[in-house]
């Protein structure tokens, strides 16, 4: 079926003549209206036919007669009276009748023929679940298994019962390596021995059985039916070509292994669907996270899945993201490899197997230029109403087919919603909002206020920020439509340090730049990023650059020395893993994307390598007497009332820029206290706190001429 398919998709692949959604419902196979009702009436003929066998046991039964399990023949027909024999004719008359009916042809195998060759049962195993089901689809079933055992307690099929009434009994059909009881197709209860112990049929395959498609209960909540929702990209839809290529010549689908990784989490899984779409099977997905810790309840649970997998013929989807750590991925590599059935995994990072040898495939997220591309076949006509916006979004958001699309749809209820709106603006808003949930719980949120009129620095750090904000604004240009990215994937990253004393206006730079650019500013929290256990430092830095490529956000890491400091001489394990951290560190900086700042009070404590990787490094000096005067100047908001204040004056204080603003806002504090405006004598009392606060007394120079 598989090759079948192949060529079909290939064909019209080099004739370019359909898409792959039309592909798709071509390649999809339905059943036929009537096959349930044919089905039906099939089962029913072949429980027409084991209550023959039933009878013929229970008559034989009461004639005296032995009879040959192997054959079902009684060994001393002699024995039977004329009445008896009369009876037999017309009974066979009717089991011929009933197989006859057996027979009844089916555009599509019955269920029954279905499921015996998936689990390949012998017809004495597939008898033997037959009568399980007949007890469950016949109320007269009851009577007849107390009848043929002798027994009217024993109103129930028994392995001993099915010994002695079918055909081609063999004990090893009750083994529990058998597929009946391997693969839990039927259960068995309590008795005083194995062969009397009551049997009744799984109701998973009970309603196989009858055609109705059904997930297992005890597989709700952990396996979810996966469909194809969207359309897909052209790269995509690539892999899907590709993919499905690479089953064409797979004959044992138990063994099919297929990796798909990159960074698309929902690319990942729309390839999968589309792939199960045309082979005309179902896809189930599977979290690592719902994968139970004991392991009887891991092997049961394999078990199930196996089952699903061979009665609907589905692919198993895995979705391993979560599973980033070697410890972590132990358990499912155990999973897995233990399964019989065709498995899917998908994560951004491949997973390592030993027992089977997947086929590996990247599903990465669109380029700017595709991008583009589902940008304007979402929007429609809006597209060309923006005027270059559609351009800038696709080089700024680094988003997936489905988050494409799901922010169109926001944008047009919107647009509706507010027509006086910018739709330019509007449009990035949304873009950015489709990238914050994914930083929220690995880093701190900084709302930007700061402008450049907040910012008073020297002219040459200035002009230095405003070149940083030009690298940000025209990196598509240059990397894409100018072919600085086609040249080297290396050194495309925006690294910059912000050096120098606390309180010289660091934090403010980054919100200004943010502001700027229209970006979300990150501050990254060193003390839930760093590990004492070896690997998780780089696992949750890989987590928020993995994070934040989406939206080029700006990554701040303030206090940078205790993270990026110089790599040390390596005299145990703890040096050597330190100095992993510091080169992972540089590798993330310099291959992302966006802006990352890293903020210190020592320059010279920073590792050498990452002043080399870094495209902007901007000191910030302690302000002279003339830059304190401008940042009193414009500390005070305009609704703030003053009065009389000298900025001459208030500049003799040795303050840098958060130092004066401390004082400003205290200062603010004692006069709303008084209900008077911010007069000079406030300034001092707050001086002589914020002084005190720093352990440090004011000198005669610094307000010796103020009062």
């Amino acid at each position: 079926m598989v090759a079948s398919v192949f060529l079909e998709v290939t064909r019209h692949r080099e004739q370019r003549s359909l898409p792959l959604a039309a592909l798709i419902r071509i390649a999809m196979k339905t059943q036929t209206n009537n096959w349930a009702e044919e089905n039906q009436r099939y089962l029913m003929a072949r429980v027409d036919q084991l209550r023959e066998l039933l009878r013929r046991h229970i008559a034989q039964a009461e004639d005296g007669l032995q009879i040959d399990v192997a054959t079902n023949e009684a060994a001393r027909p002699k024995m039977a009276n004329r009445a008896r024999r009369k009876q037999n004719v017309k009974r066979g008359t009717q089991a011929n009748g009933a197989a006859d009916d057996a027979k009844w042809p089916l555009p599509q195998p019955s269920a029954l023929d279905a499921l015996g060759a998936a689990f390949k049962l012998t017809d004495f195993e597939r008898q033997v679940l037959l009568l399980c089901a007949a007890m469950e689809l016949d109320s007269g079933f009851a009577g007849l298994c107390a009848a043929a055992q002798g027994d009217g307690r024993r109103g129930y099929p028994t392995f001993s019962l099915a010994l002695a009434a079918l055909p081609g009994a063999h004990w090893s059909a009750l083994a529990p390596q058998s597929p009946l009881r391997y693969w839990r197709l039927i259960e068995i209860g309590e008795g005083q021995t194995l062969g009397a112990s009551p049997l009744r049929i799984d109701e998973r395959a009970l309603h196989f059985l009858t055609g109705v498609d059904c997930l297992d209960a005890r597989l709700h909540g952990l396996i979810r039916p996966v469909t194809l929702t969207m359309e897909l990209p052209p790269s995509h839809q690539t892999v899907v070509y590709e993919l499905i290529g690479s089953l064409a010549d797979k004959t044992d689908a138990s063994q099919i292994t297929i990796q798909l990784c990159g960074d698309d989490e929902a690319g990942r899984r729309a390839v999968a669907a589309a792939v199960c779409s045309l082979l005309g099977i179902q896809l189930l997905e599977l979290s690592c996270d719902d994968l139970p810790a004991s392991p009887a309840e891991g092997e049961t649970l394999a078990r199930l899945c196996e089952r699903e997998a061979a009665l609907d013929r589905c692919f198993l989807l895995i979705d391993c993201r979560d599973a980033e750590t070697h410890a972590q991925s132990r358990p499912l590599v155990r999973f897995i490899e233990s399964l019989q059935a065709a498995v899917i995994i998908a994560g951004r990072e491949p997973l390592r197997l030993t027992r089977r040898s997947p086929a590996r495939f990247e599903v990465n997220k669109p380029g700017a230029p595709e991008r583009q591309a589902i940008w304007r076949q979402t929007l429609g006509q809006a597209a060309d109403h923006l005027n270059g916006h559609v351009e800038a979004v696709s080089t700024q958001f680094s988003l997936s087919s489905s988050a494409i699309q799901a922010a169109g749809s926001e944008f047009a209820r919107y647009v509706t919603a507010k027509p006086d709106a910018d739709p330019g603006a509007l449009l990035w808003d949304i873009c950015r909002r489709q990238c914050v949930s994914k930083l929220a719980d690995l880093a701190h949120r900084i709302e930007p206020a700061a402008t450049w009129d907040d910012l008073v620095l020297p002219e040459s750090q200035s002009l230095t920020l405003r070149q940083m904000a030009a690298h940000v604004r025209q990196r598509a240009m240059v990397y894409e439509r100018w072919g600085f990215a086609s040249k080297s994937a290396r050194g495309l990253g925006i690294g910059a340090l912000f050096s120098g004393p606390t309180g010289t206006g660091k934090t403010m730079a980054a919100e200004v730049l943010a502001k700027e650019l229209r970006l979300d500013l990150y501050r990254i929290d060193l003390s839930s990023l760093v590990s004492k256990y070896i690997g998780e430092t780089e696992k949750n830095l890989r987590r928020v650059f993995d994070a934040a490529e989406d939206g080029g956000a700006i990554l701040l890491f303030d206090e940078a020395d205790a993270l990026f400091g110089k790599r040390s001489e390596v005299r145990d394990s703890h040096d050597r893993y330190a100095n992993i951290e510091v080169s992972y560190l540089l590798q993330r900086i310099e291959a992302y994307r966006g802006l990352a700042i890293l903020t210190s009070n020592l320059k010279q404590a920073i590792d050498s390598a990452f002043m080399r990787r870094l495209r902007f490094i901007v000191h910030f000096p302690f302000p002279d007497a003339k830059q304190r005067a401008e940042i009193w100047r414009r500390i005070f908001p305009p609704s703030t009332p003053t009065e009389e204040l000298d900025w001459e004056k208030l500049a003799q204080l040795n303050l840098a820029g958060g130092g004066i603003r401390n004082l400003a806002m205290n200062a603010a504090f004692l006069a709303a206290d008084e209900k008077q405006p911010v007069r000079m004598n406030h300034l001092l009392a707050a001086a002589h706190s914020e002084y005190a606060k720093m352990e440090k007394s004011l000198s005669q120079a610094e307000i010796g001429d103020w009062t």
